[in-house]
């Protein structure tokens, strides 16, 4: 496999806090991307391959037709653009740890809500409230699609979205409309306006998106409302609800450590913010010092804290969860806990399980089969790459997992490990690689050897590490527009610095053994786009080889690849 310049190659560290000076000047970056892009588009086989010319066109060709399109939608085009432009100036500059976006400061969402009318409407919703630091996303997607799936309208809040903002507010399963989601933004976006001041500043960014979910659950009537938090519980923005039907948490774990504290027990202290007198809670099986903290809030408040045990296979009645990977037992077990509560509240008893053991209802387990969720254990086959070898298996397809801490990078080997043994069965020869990027609040000295020790326990091994930042970066909030498509200057100094962990891990992994493999272990590319564009070209120049790629690190990337594999 061909790689982009040397400059890039992880022999020659160009970041000061790497080590050494490259032996050779550091041609600027604009110079790389043209160097990089001629080499991709016009080094030999392919610039001589009717097929690859072919599929570098058709992807010229559908950006074309991608600008044609959004040119044709006129007026609603531009105003989308113009609210996504609205929502990107509420995005806070100031540290997230920063002591500003919480205690007094959270006060004014009350302040929000009654100048938007929302305190009667919330009083009345039927919410599930759920908090967690991995599989709270998936375990609210799964209530929604059982609740759904019984006969109610269903509103579901989750966060963040992917590739397109409306995903965060889903009515019925399915993304709110673009028409829909354009008046309750204006509706509650003048209203603010009118009413803030100096006082009383616009709400940040993610306050927003909560209040217009209320607006939008209230006026859209929804039987049941299931409101994922965004980060911690007691200071996030859906803590508002005073009186939820039911509380869950999904399981705990190191994240967001800058905010929420450095132990289990204060990120699990955070996270019982969420409980409420005389309001049921459950959570999923936890770490001991994280069940002490939420089992002593729950007792300051007097209710009870049930934990829930995984889902058993069988309860399924031969049915897949439509979300992958064994962790997802443990989050639909809390989401049935949490469906039957909230049944039994609102005096639906007979649609109830019997009891924990015996198969579950029809509709539990249709709503559990056909709950669905982006980016969290997607595959998806590259269909420039793959759409002409009808006569073969697929040739470069993407494992697609948002995981971000320590522990989700586990769960996250362990199922790209199984689900690349799977394809493995049908294809001879296979390339691992990863395609990581994570935020720089995060170690990653805390994620990628997780990472790599569990696939290794697990019998996978990476052929090579990519390393790039995020496309989104160069994007308004959600914008379907694309990274400006000439060269600039892009600071990679942690993408460097990613690939000097990455390969102090192999170096440490090496060591002892009678390894003698001096190939290229990894690369930094300075845009997402070129990264996939060298992935395509050695996919179309290797044929007999399986090319499968794990994308993780975090879920901005994840969105970023899917956009580009849709286009």
């Amino acid at each position: 496999m061909r790689g982009p310049p040397r400059w890039h190659h992880h022999h020659l560290p160009t970041h000061p806090h790497i080590g050494r000076a490259p032996p050779m000047p550091h041609p600027p970056l604009a110079a790389a991307a043209v160097i990089l892009r001629r080499r991709l588009l016009l080094s030999s086989p392919l610039a001589s391959s009717s097929r690859a010319r072919r599929i570098f066109s058709r992807a010229m060709d559908s950006s074309t037709t991608a600008a044609a399109a959004q040119h044709a939608g006129g007026a609603a085009a531009g105003e989308y653009e113009e609210v996504l432009g609205r929502l990107s100036s509420l995005i806070t500059q100031k540290v997230r740890a920063d002591t500003g976006n919480r205690g007094n400061q959270w006060d004014l969402m009350g302040r929000y809500l009654q100048i938007l009318e929302l305190e009667e409407p919330i009083a009345r919703m039927k919410v599930i409230h759920v908090a967690g630091t991995k599989g709270k996303g998936s375990t609210c997607t799964f209530t929604e699609s059982i609740l759904r799936s019984c006969g109610f309208r269903t509103g579901l809040f989750t966060s963040p979205h992917l590739m397109d903002v409306r995903e965060r507010f889903r009515l019925d399963g399915v993304d709110i409309s673009e028409e829909k989601f354009l008046k309750y933004f204006w509706c509650c976006w003048n209203k603010l306006k009118e009413k803030t001041d100096d006082d009383i500043p616009m709400p940040a960014y993610f306050r927003f998106m909560a209040l217009l979910a209320f607006k939008i659950f209230s006026a859209e009537q929804v039987d049941v409302a299931l409101l994922e938090v965004g980060l911690g519980g007691k200071f996030d923005a859906t803590n508002v609800v005073k009186s939820p039907v039911v509380c869950g948490i999904s399981s705990l774990g190191y994240d967001h450590m800058e905010i929420l504290g450095n132990t289990l027990g204060e990120i699990a202290g955070e996270k019982a913010g969420i409980f409420k007198k005389g309001v049921p809670a459950y959570t999923a099986p936890q770490p001991e010092e994280a069940m002490v903290a939420l089992k002593r809030r729950a007792s300051e408040l007097g209710i009870s804290l049930q934990v829930v045990d995984p889902l058993k296979p069988h309860q399924l009645k031969d049915q897949h969860l439509g979300l992958q990977g064994e962790h997802q037992y443990e989050n639909a077990g809390l989401a049935v806990a949490l469906a039957s509560t909230w049944l039994e509240k609102q005096g639906h008893v007979d649609r109830m399980p019997l009891n924990h053991t015996d198969p579950l209802p029809d509709q539990f387990i249709r709503g559990l089969s056909s709950a669905s969720l982006q980016g969290r254990a997607q595959i998806v086959p590259d269909s420039q790459v793959n759409s002409e070898e009808k006569d073969r298996d697929s040739s470069l397809v993407f494992y697609l997992d948002g995981a971000h801490s320590p522990e989700s990078m586990e769960i996250c080997a362990r199922w790209f490990s199984h689900a690349t043994k799977e394809q493995s069965q049908t294809c001879s020869k296979s390339r691992k690689i990863l395609l990581f990027n994570c935020m720089s609040v995060r170690d990653p000295m805390r994620l990628l050897p997780h990472l790599v020790d569990t696939a290794t326990q697990n019998g996978v091994h990476f052929d090579l590490a990519l390393f790039v930042p995020n496309q989104s970066q160069h994007n308004k909030l959600g914008s379907k527009a694309s990274a400006p498509a000439g060269p600039e200057q892009i600071d990679l100094s942690w993408q460097l610095s990613l690939q000097a962990v990455w390969e102090k891990l192999l170096h440490d992994d090496n060591k002892g053994s009678n390894s003698t493999d001096s190939g290229e272990t990894s690369l930094v590319f300075e845009s997402l786009p070129l990264a996939i564009e060298w992935l395509r070209k050695n996919a179309i120049e290797d044929p007999s080889t399986s090319y499968q790629v794990l994308v993780t690190g975090s879920l901005h990337l994840i969105g970023d690849v899917l956009r580009l594999l849709k286009k």
